[in-house]
Protein backbone atom coordinates (compact mmCIF):
# COMPACT_ATOMS: atom_id res chain seq x y z
CA UNK A 1 0.00 0.00 0.00
CA UNK A 2 3.06 2.33 0.43
CA UNK A 3 3.91 2.49 -2.60
CA UNK A 4 0.75 3.05 -3.87
CA UNK A 5 0.63 5.52 -1.87
CA UNK A 6 3.71 7.25 -2.67
CA UNK A 7 3.05 7.07 -6.29
CA UNK A 8 -0.47 8.73 -5.97
CA UNK A 9 1.00 11.52 -3.68
CA UNK A 10 3.75 11.92 -5.95
CA UNK A 11 2.04 11.68 -9.27
CA UNK A 12 -1.63 11.65 -9.28
CA UNK A 13 -2.68 14.43 -6.80
CA UNK A 14 -2.48 16.97 -9.32
CA UNK A 15 -5.46 15.78 -11.73
CA UNK A 16 -7.85 15.55 -8.12
CA UNK A 17 -10.38 18.20 -7.77
CA UNK A 18 -11.92 18.82 -4.97
CA UNK A 19 -14.45 21.24 -3.75
CA UNK A 20 -14.92 22.75 -0.17
CA UNK A 21 -18.35 24.35 0.80
CA UNK A 22 -18.37 25.51 4.35
CA UNK A 23 -17.72 27.95 7.07
CA UNK A 24 -14.60 30.05 6.21
CA UNK A 25 -12.70 31.97 8.78
CA UNK A 26 -9.40 34.26 9.31
CA UNK A 27 -7.55 33.31 12.12
CA UNK A 28 -5.09 36.02 13.76
CA UNK A 29 -2.43 35.86 15.65
CA UNK A 30 -0.55 38.34 17.76
CA UNK A 31 2.63 36.99 19.97
CA UNK A 32 4.06 39.36 22.41
CA UNK A 33 6.10 39.66 25.20
CA UNK A 34 4.61 40.43 28.96
CA UNK A 35 6.60 42.32 31.55
CA UNK A 36 4.41 43.97 33.67
CA UNK A 37 0.84 44.55 34.67
CA UNK A 38 -1.63 47.59 33.16
CA UNK A 39 -1.48 50.71 35.64
CA UNK A 40 -4.96 51.06 34.14
CA UNK A 41 -6.51 47.62 35.45
CA UNK A 42 -4.97 44.25 36.83
CA UNK A 43 -3.91 42.90 33.07
CA UNK A 44 -1.37 41.77 31.56
CA UNK A 45 0.19 44.54 28.97
CA UNK A 46 1.48 42.43 26.22
CA UNK A 47 4.04 44.15 23.61
CA UNK A 48 3.50 42.75 20.55
CA UNK A 49 6.73 41.20 18.18
CA UNK A 50 5.01 39.40 15.72
CA UNK A 51 1.61 39.24 14.08
CA UNK A 52 1.00 36.13 11.56
CA UNK A 53 -2.57 35.52 9.99
CA UNK A 54 -4.09 32.00 8.82
CA UNK A 55 -6.75 30.16 6.23
CA UNK A 56 -9.23 28.95 9.40
CA UNK A 57 -12.57 26.83 9.67
CA UNK A 58 -13.47 25.25 6.14
CA UNK A 59 -10.37 27.77 4.54
CA UNK A 60 -8.40 25.16 6.26
CA UNK A 61 -9.42 22.27 4.37
CA UNK A 62 -8.50 24.26 1.13
CA UNK A 63 -5.43 25.31 2.14
CA UNK A 64 -4.12 21.36 3.02
CA UNK A 65 -5.78 20.77 -0.69
CA UNK A 66 -3.92 23.70 -2.60
CA UNK A 67 -0.75 22.48 -0.50
CA UNK A 68 -0.90 19.14 -1.50
CA UNK A 69 -1.48 20.21 -4.88
CA UNK A 70 -4.72 19.43 -5.60
CA UNK A 71 -7.52 21.40 -7.56
CA UNK A 72 -9.12 22.91 -4.91
CA UNK A 73 -11.88 25.16 -5.06
CA UNK A 74 -14.14 26.75 -1.81
CA UNK A 75 -17.62 28.09 -1.91
CA UNK A 76 -18.83 30.16 1.65
CA UNK A 77 -19.34 33.45 2.71
CA UNK A 78 -17.21 36.50 3.79
CA UNK A 79 -18.49 40.17 4.91
CA UNK A 80 -17.67 44.06 3.56
CA UNK A 81 -14.87 44.22 6.21
CA UNK A 82 -10.94 44.17 5.83
CA UNK A 83 -10.47 40.89 7.66
CA UNK A 84 -12.97 39.26 4.11
CA UNK A 85 -10.20 41.28 1.95
CA UNK A 86 -7.22 39.25 3.86
CA UNK A 87 -9.09 36.73 3.59
CA UNK A 88 -9.57 36.38 0.21
CA UNK A 89 -5.77 37.35 -0.66
CA UNK A 90 -5.12 34.31 0.71
CA UNK A 91 -6.95 31.82 -1.02
CA UNK A 92 -5.34 33.96 -3.84
CA UNK A 93 -2.31 33.58 -2.62
CA UNK A 94 -2.36 29.76 -2.49
CA UNK A 95 -3.99 29.20 -6.05
CA UNK A 96 -7.60 28.12 -4.75
CA UNK A 97 -10.51 29.23 -6.89
CA UNK A 98 -12.50 31.52 -4.53
CA UNK A 99 -14.99 32.71 -6.95
CA UNK A 100 -17.72 30.87 -5.51
CA UNK A 101 -17.31 33.02 -2.14
CA UNK A 102 -19.96 35.32 -1.45
CA UNK A 103 -20.33 38.79 0.15
CA UNK A 104 -22.61 38.88 2.79
CA UNK A 105 -23.80 41.88 5.42
CA UNK A 106 -22.74 39.34 7.89
CA UNK A 107 -19.19 40.04 9.33
CA UNK A 108 -16.18 37.87 8.28
CA UNK A 109 -15.76 35.29 10.82
CA UNK A 110 -12.29 36.18 12.37
CA UNK A 111 -10.69 34.99 15.76
CA UNK A 112 -8.16 37.23 17.31
CA UNK A 113 -5.60 35.21 19.63
CA UNK A 114 -2.91 37.28 21.85
CA UNK A 115 -0.38 34.90 22.94
CA UNK A 116 2.34 35.41 25.03
CA UNK A 117 4.98 32.55 25.24
CA UNK A 118 3.00 29.41 25.13
CA UNK A 119 0.43 31.12 26.87
CA UNK A 120 -2.77 32.12 24.66
CA UNK A 121 -4.12 35.30 27.19
CA UNK A 122 -7.20 36.52 25.56
CA UNK A 123 -9.18 35.09 21.83
CA UNK A 124 -11.51 37.70 20.31
CA UNK A 125 -14.22 36.42 18.33
CA UNK A 126 -15.91 38.35 15.46
CA UNK A 127 -18.73 36.86 13.67
CA UNK A 128 -22.88 36.67 13.50
CA UNK A 129 -23.65 32.57 13.49
CA UNK A 130 -27.31 33.22 12.08
CA UNK A 131 -28.06 31.08 9.16
CA UNK A 132 -27.75 32.79 5.65
CA UNK A 133 -30.63 34.35 4.43
CA UNK A 134 -33.27 33.01 1.55
CA UNK A 135 -31.15 35.15 -1.14
CA UNK A 136 -27.85 34.65 0.36
CA UNK A 137 -28.42 30.26 0.22
CA UNK A 138 -29.69 30.54 -3.26
CA UNK A 139 -26.87 32.24 -4.79
CA UNK A 140 -24.50 30.08 -2.68
CA UNK A 141 -26.29 27.10 -3.99
CA UNK A 142 -26.55 28.72 -7.40
CA UNK A 143 -22.63 28.76 -7.00
CA UNK A 144 -22.62 25.44 -6.31
CA UNK A 145 -24.85 23.60 -8.58
CA UNK A 146 -22.55 25.34 -11.59
CA UNK A 147 -19.16 23.76 -10.19
CA UNK A 148 -20.36 20.19 -9.22
CA UNK A 149 -20.10 18.52 -13.01
CA UNK A 150 -16.55 19.45 -12.55
CA UNK A 151 -15.22 18.39 -9.40
CA UNK A 152 -14.58 14.46 -8.49
CA UNK A 153 -15.82 15.28 -4.51
CA UNK A 154 -17.01 17.26 -2.10
CA UNK A 155 -16.26 18.15 1.36
CA UNK A 156 -18.84 20.05 3.29
CA UNK A 157 -16.94 21.76 6.37
CA UNK A 158 -19.59 22.63 8.66
CA UNK A 159 -18.51 24.74 11.98
CA UNK A 160 -21.24 26.57 13.24
CA UNK A 161 -21.54 30.03 11.47
CA UNK A 162 -24.49 29.96 9.38
CA UNK A 163 -23.54 28.27 6.07
CA UNK A 164 -24.47 24.79 6.57
CA UNK A 165 -27.71 25.33 6.85
CA UNK A 166 -30.00 22.12 6.54
CA UNK A 167 -31.37 23.25 3.52
CA UNK A 168 -27.77 23.91 2.08
CA UNK A 169 -26.85 20.48 3.66
CA UNK A 170 -29.89 18.71 1.75
CA UNK A 171 -29.30 19.91 -1.68
CA UNK A 172 -25.41 19.60 -1.69
CA UNK A 173 -25.59 15.97 -0.67
CA UNK A 174 -28.59 15.40 -2.91
CA UNK A 175 -27.01 16.80 -5.45
CA UNK A 176 -23.47 15.16 -5.23
CA UNK A 177 -25.38 11.26 -4.93
CA UNK A 178 -27.96 12.34 -8.52
CA UNK A 179 -24.23 12.72 -9.74
CA UNK A 180 -22.26 9.85 -7.98
CA UNK A 181 -19.75 12.15 -6.85
CA UNK A 182 -18.55 11.68 -3.05
CA UNK A 183 -18.95 13.81 -0.79
CA UNK A 184 -17.89 14.01 3.22
CA UNK A 185 -18.88 16.09 6.01
CA UNK A 186 -16.73 16.91 9.07
CA UNK A 187 -20.08 17.58 11.31
CA UNK A 188 -20.89 20.34 13.76
CA UNK A 189 -23.22 19.95 16.79
CA UNK A 190 -26.10 17.06 17.04
CA UNK A 191 -28.21 17.50 13.89
CA UNK A 192 -27.09 14.96 12.10
CA UNK A 193 -30.13 14.74 9.85
CA UNK A 194 -28.79 16.96 7.76
CA UNK A 195 -26.31 15.05 6.92
CA UNK A 196 -28.33 12.27 5.98
CA UNK A 197 -27.52 10.09 2.73
CA UNK A 198 -23.76 11.66 2.73
CA UNK A 199 -20.60 8.86 1.74
CA UNK A 200 -19.05 9.84 4.64
CA UNK A 201 -19.07 11.53 7.72
CA UNK A 202 -15.26 12.87 9.91
CA UNK A 203 -16.30 13.32 13.39
CA UNK A 204 -13.77 13.54 16.49
CA UNK A 205 -14.88 11.36 19.33
CA UNK A 206 -16.96 14.42 21.25
CA UNK A 207 -18.61 14.82 18.27
CA UNK A 208 -19.58 11.51 18.19
CA UNK A 209 -20.82 10.85 21.29
CA UNK A 210 -22.90 14.36 20.67
CA UNK A 211 -25.46 12.44 18.57
CA UNK A 212 -25.49 8.69 20.72
CA UNK A 213 -27.96 8.03 23.41
CA UNK A 214 -25.00 6.94 25.72
CA UNK A 215 -21.21 8.13 25.86
CA UNK A 216 -18.49 5.41 24.63
CA UNK A 217 -15.49 5.34 25.78
CA UNK A 218 -12.10 5.92 22.96
CA UNK A 219 -11.77 2.05 22.75
CA UNK A 220 -12.29 0.29 19.35
CA UNK A 221 -14.69 -2.39 19.56
CA UNK A 222 -17.38 0.51 21.25
CA UNK A 223 -16.45 2.79 18.50
CA UNK A 224 -17.11 0.27 15.51
CA UNK A 225 -20.34 -0.66 17.09
CA UNK A 226 -21.68 3.12 17.37
CA UNK A 227 -20.66 3.62 13.82
CA UNK A 228 -22.95 1.10 12.63
CA UNK A 229 -26.01 2.52 14.60
CA UNK A 230 -24.71 5.83 12.86
CA UNK A 231 -24.60 4.66 9.64
CA UNK A 232 -27.59 2.98 9.20
CA UNK A 233 -29.85 5.96 10.97
CA UNK A 234 -28.14 8.24 8.47
CA UNK A 235 -28.25 6.21 5.42
CA UNK A 236 -24.21 6.75 5.58
CA UNK A 237 -21.66 4.67 3.39
CA UNK A 238 -19.17 4.84 6.37
CA UNK A 239 -17.48 6.72 9.08
CA UNK A 240 -13.71 7.48 9.93
CA UNK A 241 -13.89 8.84 13.69
CA UNK A 242 -10.69 10.62 14.86
CA UNK A 243 -9.25 9.54 18.00
CA UNK A 244 -6.48 12.00 19.08
CA UNK A 245 -3.48 9.95 19.77
CA UNK A 246 -5.10 6.80 19.23
CA UNK A 247 -5.35 7.04 15.41
CA UNK A 248 -8.58 7.19 13.72
CA UNK A 249 -10.79 4.47 12.66
CA UNK A 250 -12.63 3.91 9.71
CA UNK A 251 -15.95 1.91 9.31
CA UNK A 252 -16.95 1.34 5.73
CA UNK A 253 -19.76 -0.61 5.81
CA UNK A 254 -18.96 -4.03 7.30
CA UNK A 255 -15.66 -3.33 6.65
CA UNK A 256 -13.62 -1.48 9.76
CA UNK A 257 -10.05 -0.60 10.36
CA UNK A 258 -8.46 1.23 13.53
CA UNK A 259 -5.29 2.88 12.79
CA UNK A 260 -2.67 3.91 15.24
CA UNK A 261 -1.55 7.17 15.38
CA UNK A 262 2.78 7.59 15.13
CA UNK A 263 3.87 8.64 18.09
CA UNK A 264 4.92 12.10 18.43
CA UNK A 265 7.01 14.31 20.37
CA UNK A 266 4.05 17.02 19.75
CA UNK A 267 0.78 16.68 19.87
CA UNK A 268 -1.29 19.64 19.21
CA UNK A 269 -4.83 18.56 17.51
CA UNK A 270 -5.44 22.13 16.55
CA UNK A 271 -6.41 21.81 12.62
CA UNK A 272 -6.27 17.83 12.40
CA UNK A 273 -9.82 17.26 11.64
CA UNK A 274 -9.34 19.61 8.61
CA UNK A 275 -6.38 17.65 7.52
CA UNK A 276 -7.76 14.45 7.99
CA UNK A 277 -10.74 15.31 5.68
CA UNK A 278 -8.73 17.14 2.98
CA UNK A 279 -6.39 14.07 2.81
CA UNK A 280 -9.25 11.76 3.11
CA UNK A 281 -11.93 13.01 0.71
CA UNK A 282 -9.13 13.86 -1.76
CA UNK A 283 -7.80 10.46 -1.75
CA UNK A 284 -11.24 8.87 -2.80
CA UNK A 285 -11.41 11.32 -5.11
CA UNK A 286 -8.18 10.12 -6.62
CA UNK A 287 -9.39 6.60 -6.96
CA UNK A 288 -8.03 5.09 -3.63
CA UNK A 289 -10.04 2.66 -1.83
CA UNK A 290 -11.39 3.88 1.48
CA UNK A 291 -8.89 1.99 3.33
CA UNK A 292 -5.80 3.60 1.46
CA UNK A 293 -7.57 6.73 1.98
CA UNK A 294 -7.65 6.35 5.83
CA UNK A 295 -4.04 5.22 5.91
CA UNK A 296 -3.04 8.08 4.06
CA UNK A 297 -5.10 10.49 6.33
CA UNK A 298 -3.82 8.96 9.51
CA UNK A 299 0.09 10.11 8.41
CA UNK A 300 -0.74 13.73 6.92
CA UNK A 301 -2.74 13.83 10.93
CA UNK A 302 0.30 12.90 11.81
CA UNK A 303 2.61 15.70 10.63
CA UNK A 304 -0.03 18.43 11.74
CA UNK A 305 -0.10 16.84 15.10
CA UNK A 306 3.81 17.57 15.90
CA UNK A 307 3.50 21.07 15.14
CA UNK A 308 1.87 23.85 17.23
CA UNK A 309 -0.81 25.31 16.23
CA UNK A 310 -3.03 25.14 12.96
CA UNK A 311 -1.22 23.64 10.20
CA UNK A 312 -1.15 22.34 6.59
CA UNK A 313 0.42 19.64 5.37
CA UNK A 314 2.09 20.20 2.20
CA UNK A 315 3.02 17.05 -0.20
CA UNK A 316 6.54 16.70 0.50
CA UNK A 317 6.07 16.65 3.97
CA UNK A 318 3.50 13.89 3.43
CA UNK A 319 5.96 11.97 1.26
CA UNK A 320 8.73 12.07 3.87
CA UNK A 321 6.07 10.95 6.37
CA UNK A 322 5.39 7.81 4.10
Amino acid sequence: MIEQLKTFVADGIGACKVLVVGDVMLDKYYFGEVSRISPEAPVPIAHVIQVEETLGGAANVVHNLALLGCQTSIIGQVGADNHGEIFLGKLKNIGADYSGVIETLKPTTTKIRVISGHQQMIRLDFEDAAELDGAASDKLLENFFSRLPNVDAVIISDYGKGVCTKKICREVIGACRAQRKFVVVDPKGDNWQKYFDASFITPNLKELNAVLPKKIPNDDAPIEEAAHHVIDEFNLRGLVVTRSAKGLSLIDGEKASHIKARAQEVFDVSGAGDTVIAVFALALAGGLDSEAAAYLANVAAGVVVAKVGTYAVNREELLNAL
